[in-house]
């Protein structure tokens, strides 16, 4: 019985599946990759690398968000829970746009 339980145990651990995170920094007023592909449920971390704010935010149909401004040093994160393309920008920064693509 106790070998049963034990393989049992592994069975459900092995399924589980682990979410990841991907950075994406913000530099020169640029994002550092224009396009990223993740999985469901995986989050993007977006990193201020510049002098100055960045906004992040999202009018898609998939998921609509506004991570609002913040300074050199700090990250925001979003969870993507449904599949498609995002269109990313920044609201500060006009030309800063990206693609995410969840699978």
């Amino acid at each position: 019985m106790k070998k049963i339980l034990i393989t049992m145990m592994c069975l459900f651990v092995s399924s589980i599946a682990f979410a990841a995170e991907v950075e994406v920094g913000q530099k020169d007023k640029q994002f550092t990759k224009k396009n990223v592909t993740i999985k469901v449920g995986d989050s993007v971390k977006f990193t201020n690398n510049d002098p100055f704010f960045h906004n992040v935010f999202s009018l898609s149909d998939l998921k609509t968000f506004d991570l609002g401004s913040y300074p050199k040093g700090q990250s925001k994160s979003v969870k993507f829970e449904k599949p498609g393309t995002y269109d990313i920008e920044c609201a500060i920064h006009p030309n800063m746009q990206m693609k995410v693509k969840v699978e």
